[in-house]
């Protein structure tokens, strides 16, 4: 969708002025656009960023990796129209990503954008990196030595006897927690600090921001996202998932805690493997990302904060100028 050459480029310093007189002098708004994978955000994203003199921040967690470009759908140069991106590729896959880190790195991106007289936009599908910028949520340390710890324990003894430990010490965080990583993390916290994992987790009680945001989310119809979902990971074959999973996998991907478990990625290291053909990949992958979608949804809709806009729509770039603008008053 491009943007309507007649609508003009509205500056940072006019949308923040568009404002009643009593918040006149605050920061220019951050913009964030939230909703499901394939609901449209990124283009969104570039045409508000056209029209309002932005930047965009990645809040997609996987986006974050280097290398992992066709299985992400991350915006290429041709794509971004010239519009600065930052927090992409920020990250060598066999690494792993801290939201905490995230939350520190946004927050001064946002100032930079802020101080050169732009319009911050943030845009993503990973819900608590959202919450992390604009929300004040406390993360725990981190002590490596005793991860690795962990990690070993988990190697040598199987994940039995970590569970049992975290069901003794915290609970309410064992009941949910189904995957190893976060089971090492959450026996990490409660050992380190003496906390519960599950006392550092956002609560679903929503405050005002911790800064001047207006959130949009994309409403597509259920079953339009899902033959969009459908249509995307047909694409990402086409266009060469498998030797992107190919050269990611010689670069260490297999050791990345994140980024091996990643949608698609996933998928086609086991057609690698010989456990899946390319089609039963293209199935479990499409089939994964609806499931994710729908989690997406369900993180977001519970967020009053968050005003949804109808998509895709002919007007819809002019739709969420004319809801920052009616958020802001």
């Amino acid at each position: 969708m491009r943007p309507d050459p007649d609508a003009g480029q509205v500056s940072a310093a006019e949308l923040s002025s568009s404002s009643s007189s009593s918040s006149s002098s605050s920061p220019t708004p951050l913009i964030v656009l939230v909703g499901p994978t394939a609901s449209g955000k990124s283009s969104l994203g570039i045409d508000l960023a056209q029209r309002l003199d932005g930047e965009i921040i990645n809040a997609d967690s996987m986006q974050l990796y280097r290398g992992m470009d066709i299985g992400t759908a991350k915006v290429s140069a041709a794509e971004a129209r010239g519009i600065p991106h930052h927090l992409l590729d920020v990250l060598d896959v066999t690494e792993e990503s801290s939201v905490a880190d995230f939350q520190d790195q946004a927050r001064r991106i946002i100032g930079e954008i802020r101080d050169r007289g732009k319009t911050p936009i943030m845009v993503g599908g990973s819900g608590l990196y959202v919450r992390a910028v604009i929300d004040v949520i406390e993360f725990p340390p981190t002590n490596p030595e005793l991860r690795s710890r962990l990690t070993l324990r988990l190697d040598d003894e199987g994940a039995a006897p970590l569970r049992q430990e975290l069901r003794e010490l915290d609970p309410e965080s064992a009941a949910v927690i189904k995957d190893d990583r976060r089971l090492i993390r959450a026996l990490e916290v409660v050992l380190l600090t003496g906390r519960t994992f599950s006392s550092y987790m956002p609560q679903r009680v929503h405050e005002p921001s911790l800064e001047p945001v207006v959130q949009i989310g994309l409403d597509v119809d259920r079953s339009l996202l899902y033959q969009r979902i459908a249509q995307r990971v047909a694409r990402m074959e086409d266009r060469g998932l498998l030797d992107e999973v190919r050269t990611l996998d010689s670069a260490g991907l297999r050791r990345g805690r994140t980024a091996s478990r990643a949608i698609g990625y996933q998928q086609f290291l086991q057609v690698l493997d010989g456990e899946l053909t390319r089609k039963d990949a293209i199935e479990a992958t499409t089939v994964a990302t609806r499931k994710f979608a729908r989690r997406q949804e369900t993180w977001f809709r519970a967020d009053p904060r968050v005003t949804w806009l109808p998509a895709p729509a002919e007007d819809l770039v002019q739709q969420a100028q004319e809801a920052i603008t009616r958020v802001r008053r």
